[in-house]
């Protein structure tokens, strides 16, 4: 096998470390960050830097925690940046003192939503998440956590001990509501689209329109995204309904025919009444794992 053959197998091999690895950064960041969009940026970003690292990616011993420290450290920068951008302190260090966990593995975490992951404190909630929702040993949530195992051991017992406490609590939360004017907007947009009546919905785009078909592609510009819309006409599996993800208007998306069982789900930016802004969630299904979705009826 000649230079040229092998490069093109280890990048073959990178490039398949990422597809089959995304679920699972997205199922890490998204509990790291409190949410499912939030959490597709950092894997987004995370994904960025593995490709610009690549060329050290043959001297890796373990691909699979070196994609994960990653992410991690993608997950904290943008942890950082929600924190200054709201004009909030960042989260005390934790005072780690080594204490020994229970030899039984507790997997009630896994049920947990992602709001209440958030209110554990940074440390405790990256390991629980590791280990008792993605499965990692002691020594990989060190690894990729670039702290000690008596550490981990101690957030584990801590960020455990704090989750079952959080689920005696009662759920105390208003529910979300849209306005008049974002309700009827997004309404008359899900209205002209499972109508087929794309050609309205062109004319909407902003010039500077930004598509981003997550997991496969981005366009920018009317002429560009306008083929989104083609794509669309062509195919038969998608019926659009109005809904929030997050309280965020959001349009859901169910197969014709099975409208209790939501696919994935599309957000739509504005700017006055153009779009500027399209994120299609088709290729990214995994997202809708411990999303907070609600159906508007």
């Amino acid at each position: 096998m000649n230079e040229g053959e092998s490069g093109a197998d280890e990048r073959a091999a990178f490039d398949r470390l990422l597809a089959e690895q995304r679920p699972r950064l997205h199922r890490y960041c998204a509990r790291m960050t409190g949410s499912v969009i939030d959490g597709e940026d950092a894997v987004q970003e995370a994904l960025v830097k593995a490709i610009e690292a690549f060329p050290s990616f043959v001297t890796v011993a373990n691909p699979e925690a070196w994609l994960f420290r990653i992410a991690h450290n993608a997950t904290l920068d943008l942890l950082r940046r929600r924190a200054r951008q709201n004009a909030r302190h960042a989260e005390k260090e934790l005072d780690m003192i080594v204490d020994p966990v229970s030899a039984v593995a507790d997997r009630q975490s896994a049920a947990v939503s992602l709001r209440t992951f958030m209110r554990l404190p940074l440390a405790q909630r990256s390991s629980v998440i590791l280990m008792d929702v993605l499965g990692y040993s002691l020594n990989e949530v060190a690894g990729v956590t670039a702290t000690t195992v008596p550490s981990i051991k101690a957030a584990l017992h801590r960020g455990r001990s704090r989750l079952r406490e959080f689920s005696q609590e009662p759920e105390d939360r208003p529910a979300p509501a849209l306005s008049a004017v974002e309700r009827a907007r997004l309404t008359r947009y899900i209205d002209h689209f499972n109508a087929r009546e794309f050609d309205t919905l062109r004319n909407l785009l902003a010039d500077e329109v930004r598509l981003d078909l997550v997991n496969r592609r981005r366009l920018e510009g009317r002429s560009q995204v306008s083929s989104y819309f083609t794509n669309y006409d062509r195919s038969t599996h998608w019926h659009f309904v109005p809904g929030l993800v997050e309280g965020r208007p959001a349009i859901l998306v169910h197969e014709p025919g099975n409208p209790g069982a939501f696919n994935y789900f599309v957000l739509l930016g504005w700017q006055n009444d153009s779009l500027v802004t399209i994120r299609d969630f088709l290729y990214a299904p995994y997202v809708m794992e411990g999303a907070d979705f609600m159906p508007l009826g």
